[in-house]
């Protein structure tokens, strides 16, 4: 266990007014504004977008419903109107196109995150940055290069939606029991090397295979396979149905802000540098990490067994790779 603690004291109180800003107004910027002002995680929220008619229109948009929500500011501006956000959301970037993988995006969306996260660190130097741009492993990797923040203060979505979609589908293997009754995370990428830790999940107190046994339910090594592929295929599967996935990844990082500016000490499988865990040096991928007020707080490292230690470096290995290729 290794940790990037800011402090070591917890606040005395909890924040009563919060500046969030949220870079990209596209499909997933604007569904996280939507998603923040529901759960009334902000008294300001400012949407940027290099088509400012379109954060401009979506800030409107949300910014109408203020009758049945908690009072939220929601505004449309440039780099400068972010000044002084607690907490600044990346989402600007290039869609995944059908048939195309998050790496793919690399190239053209690492440009971007070091025009966007440079403007974000001159105007809130403390913030702490959460990326959800893909690839976001690398995209966490070059902001946080980029800007030269502590490791704590820059988070990536990661396998946070990816650890939700896992826990649906053993949901609906073992009979529609309810998902938040069911512990389990994926590490590593959040990508098309996504390690499954069977050997972590806990459902009632149980380990996977005693709870297979417990529910009568078969759990072999083809059902393992079909749930992993099922969960790491699921971006392809909804963006050959409708283009895009938003939804989703706009719930995750609403859940990701709240632990945040809640100061909750959640422990989530967000994206974070690791640097000696599991062997693997110098990479930001998905572990178990404790989230509070100043970002990352401790990140651990749950014993694996070697088939799943060996996958997770693999997927360290993978991503090293597209690391070095952006970064020149």
């Amino acid at each position: 266990m290794s940790s990037f603690a800011a402090t070591d004291s917890l606040p005395a109180h909890p924040r009563t007014a919060v500046k969030i800003s949220v870079i990209g107004a596209g499909y997933v910027g604007a569904a996280t504004a939507y998603t923040l002002v529901m759960r009334g995680l902000a008294s300001e929220i400012v949407l940027v977008d290099v088509d400012q008619a379109r954060a401009e229109g979506e800030a409107m948009d949300i910014s109408h419903g203020a009758l049945f929500t908690k009072m939220t500011s929601v505004r449309a501006g440039g780099f400068a109107d972010t000044a002084g956000s607690d907490l600044v959301i990346i989402t600007a970037g290039s869609n995944q196109k059908p048939g195309e993988t998050r790496l793919d995006l690399m190239a053209r969306n690492a440009a971007i995150m070091r025009e966007v996260s440079g403007a974000v660190a001159r105007h809130s130097p403390d913030t702490v940055l959460l990326i959800v741009a893909n690839p976001v492993d690398v995209m966490s990797y070059v902001a946080a290069r980029h800007t030269g923040f502590p490791p704590a203060r820059v988070i990536g979505s990661g396998t946070v939606l990816d650890s939700s979609r896992f826990r649906h589908l053993l949901s609906r293997h073992f009979g529609g029991i309810d998902t938040r009754d069911i512990h389990g995370y994926i590490l590593g990428e959040h990508g098309d090397t996504a390690v499954p830790a069977w050997s972590l999940v806990n459902i009632a107190g149980m380990g996977i295979d005693e709870a297979a046994r417990a529910f009568g339910v078969d759990l072999g090594e083809a059902v393992r396979r079909e749930i992993t592929t099922r969960t790491r295929r699921a971006a392809y599967d909804i963006i050959e149905g409708k283009h895009a996935t938003y939804y989703g990844i706009a719930m995750a990082t609403m859940r990701i802000v709240e632990a945040i500016i809640r100061d909750e000490q959640s422990i989530m499988s967000c994206s974070t540098l690791v640097d000696g865990a599991y062997g693997v040096s110098d990479v930001y991928l998905s572990l178990p990490l404790v989230l509070g007020e100043h970002g990352v707080r401790e990140v651990f490292t749950p014993e694996l067994p070697d088939d799943e230690l060996a996958a997770l470096r693999h997927s360290a290995d993978v991503l090293r790779e597209a690391q070095a290729s952006v970064m020149g």
